[in-house]
């Protein structure tokens, strides 16, 4: 059992918020989708990909990771299908990371660079990979962490939900203590807040609410230059 709590916030540069996340405890599933696209396309595309994906899980009747993922399948081809009978959509594309319970474990898939982390025995570490250029290409050859953080290609994708198909997905299945903590979130969070932060801030605030509300005002302090969300589980007995 998890108990939730969600927050989004346009952030400091941007005037919408394509960001958009989902807690759904009757089905167990939670969600972050951090949208892309001109005018109102990126808004579109992290909204109906989050809704198909609770459509697909719902009707599904069944929480393992295969439902997952084909949820996210035809999350991809439905953000596709809508780009294709609407010119004013074209193009627009979402990140996407969800967790679904099956009983004492959590499934995790993501695509792009929306991430999930763990806070287990105060310690937190990453759960989910970035599919980004920085992660798949830069890193490999070597290129120095300064040096990524201020590269012309720090921002690119290389999957997103929309974008292609086939779709590669990122899977994981956790079994956390009780008492751990569960994040997702959108990189205007990941992006801008460190990571010491990050646990800190889990690690002192046991309050859900306040805790998310702490990160996105870090984000903020920090400039906000993007969408900032979050979503914050913790396993309860």
């Amino acid at each position: 059992m998890l108990e939730a709590f969600g927050f989004s916030d346009p952030g400091c540069v941007r005037t919408n918020n394509e960001d958009y996340y989902l807690l759904a405890p009757d089905m167990g599933l939670y969600l972050v989708a951090d949208g892309m696209g001109g005018a109102q396309a990126g808004e579109h595309a992290s909204r109906i990909a989050s809704e198909t994906v609770a459509e697909y899980v719902w009707q599904a009747q069944r929480n393992d990771s295969a439902v997952l993922e084909e949820a996210f399948h035809a999350a991809n081809q439905r953000v596709i299908d809508e780009a294709q009978t609407d010119s004013t959509l074209e193009g627009m594309g979402t990140t996407l990371v969800a967790v679904l319970e099956n009983g004492r474990e959590l499934l995790i898939s993501s695509v792009g660079d929306s991430r999930a982390y763990l806070l287990e025995q105060g310690s937190l570490r990453p759960v989910t990979e970035d599919q980004t250029w920085v992660n798949e290409v830069g890193r490999r050859l070597g290129i120095e962490e300064s040096a990524l953080k201020t590269h012309p290609m720090r921002h690119v994708l290389t999957m997103a939900i929309g974008v292609s198909s086939p779709l590669h997905i990122h899977s994981y299945v956790l079994q956390p203590q009780a008492g751990s903590v569960l994040v997702l979130c959108s990189d205007g969070l990941h992006g801008v807040v460190d990571e010491k932060i990050l646990g800190e801030t889990l690690n002192h605030q046991r309050n859900l609410e306040d805790a998310a509300h702490y990160l996105i005002d870090a984000a903020r302090a920090a400039g906000g230059p993007d969408n900032i969300t979050v979503v914050l589980l913790r396993v309860v007995e």
